[in-house]
């Protein structure tokens, strides 16, 4: 099965003999190497997370490999389906694993082909014209906004104990307010197979459009929006999906599956020995909570209702943050061997406490840096019973200096702990490199790339 477009992709190469060089000339610097190419855009940026990694790596690898359609691949790090949607477009069978809630049902979506687009566009235009007649009926015109509050209408908010897991002012009461109308105009439609596909443009409206969320690259809250038009942004999005899969109707693409899971109890729900190919990123060593990145979207539509499920959701995650970390937490047991993980763990403790750094958070960030090795280690073991001998692994990973600026080089550990669980060290690419202002030096961004020859007899 062909790419439904011409693509043009890096060869491998751009990635690996000449990493060292690139570097030096800045060819691998900045953002540009994670941006969407427009040639990409067509599903992928149906819903994606802003530090995505670029369908034009995943398609480098899926080529580096020689992968074709008796392949099957596998991420155990779907996050919002980079290497799900790259794999079907190339006729590539693939199985995803995500933790996270909302980025498990955004991937499950973007792989999901098989309604009538036709009918999916009409549907939608309704719908906005019954919202839009609705809010009418509230004295509120979506397409002619307000330049100031107005304290004319009670305004429709969510329940108290989810609205305390948003971040401040993430969304402004009017915006809100319309958003949550025209959520239950589509539940109305939620036995229809568009469905889900009309809440995923939902979710891409409310956080690039209705919100007053901002990313640089951190999630944060900008210049707060007092109006916007909420039903036109949502079709917007709708309809761009739609236009989407009239590129792929009358084709016939290969299955994805997307499991909600935990990326360490992988052979709880794929076959063994199945997969042929692994290409994934995997959350980095860092202060950075990723639920805080699908948050706005997982609560205003429904995903995530209280504290108590966010935990229970965040529990299923590699322990990569202090936000993430709970006193059962065993996952650091599996690295107590490994010296240099040790030594990393006890010289950013030694490090607080030479800065006088005393908070909660701060005292933990030895033990995360353990518990997130700890939980990758056991992902990598887990993950040798359901591949086939001669698959092979490429793993997204960058190097991190956030816990007070000692340097934690991911790819290199990694490949240490694969290696010690059996698995062979092909090589470790360069993907790019990232300007750190907290310790002044490049960080490498980078993909280990191992073969999995088959347990020993």
């Amino acid at each position: 099965m062909k790419p439904i477009q011409t693509q043009l992709h890096l060869p491998i190469s751009a990635f690996s003999a000449n990493s060292v060089e690139k570097t030096a000339r800045g060819e691998t610097n900045g953002r540009a190497a994670n941006r969407l190419a427009p040639c990409d855009r067509a599903f992928h940026d149906w819903y994606r997370f802003v530090l995505s990694f670029p369908p034009h790596l995943v398609s480098s690898y899926i080529e580096d490999f020689g992968l074709d359609e008796r392949h099957l691949v596998l991420d155990p790090f779907c996050g919002t389906g980079t290497t799900l949607v790259e794999s079907k477009l190339h006729g590539i069978q693939t199985i995803g694993l995500e933790a996270n809630i909302f980025a498990h049902f955004a991937s499950s979506v973007k792989v999901d082909w098989d309604i009538d687009s036709n009918l999916f566009k009409k549907k939608a235009r309704h719908i906005a014209n019954s919202t839009l007649e609705l809010l009418n009926e509230q004295g509120l015109n979506d397409n002619s906004l307000l330049k100031r509050p107005t304290k004319e209408a009670p305004l429709r908010t969510l329940d108290p104990e989810a609205a305390r897991l948003l971040l401040s002012d993430s969304i402004s009461p009017l915006p809100l307010h319309k958003t949550l109308i025209l959520l239950d105009s589509l539940k109305g439609h939620k036995e229809q197979p568009y469905y889900r596909h009309a809440l995923l443009a939902l979710a891409n409206a409310l956080v690039f459009r209705i919100s007053n969320l901002h990313f640089g690259p951190e999630v944060g809250v900008g210049k707060p929006k007092i109006d916007v038009p909420v039903v036109a942004s949502w079709l917007c999005e709708a309809e761009k999906i739609a236009n989407d899969l009239q590129l792929v109707k009358g084709r016939s693409y290969p299955s994805a599956k997307v499991y909600l899971g935990d990326a360490r109890d992988v052979s709880g729900m794929i076959e063994p020995n199945s997969v042929d190919a692994v290409i994934t990123s995997p959350p980095y060593p860092n202060e950075k909570d990723y639920t805080r990145t699908t948050r706005l979207e997982s609560v205003v539509l429904g995903f995530i209702k209280s504290k108590a499920e966010l935990k229970d959701m965040k529990k299923n995650f590699i322990r990569s943050n202090t936000r993430g970390v709970y006193k059962d937490d065993e996952d650091d047991k599996f690295v107590e061997d490994h010296p240099e993980i040790q030594k990393i763990s006890e010289s950013i403790e030694k490090r607080r406490k030479e800065l006088g750094k005393n908070s909660g958070f701060e005292r933990l960030y030895g033990r995360v840096t353990k518990l997130y090795f700890g939980g990758m280690t056991r992902h990598l073991a887990e993950l040798r019973s359901v591949l086939r001998p001669g698959a092979q692994l490429a793993y997204v990973v960058g190097d991190q200096a956030s816990y007070l600026r000692v340097m934690i080089r991911t790819g290199r550990l990694l490949a240490e702990i694969a290696e010690a669980l059996g698995y062979q060290l092909m090589r470790i690419d360069l993907f790019r490199t990232r300007y750190a202002t907290a310790t002044k030096e490049q960080l490498r961004e980078e993909v280990v790339v191992l073969r999995w020859p088959g347990k020993k007899r």
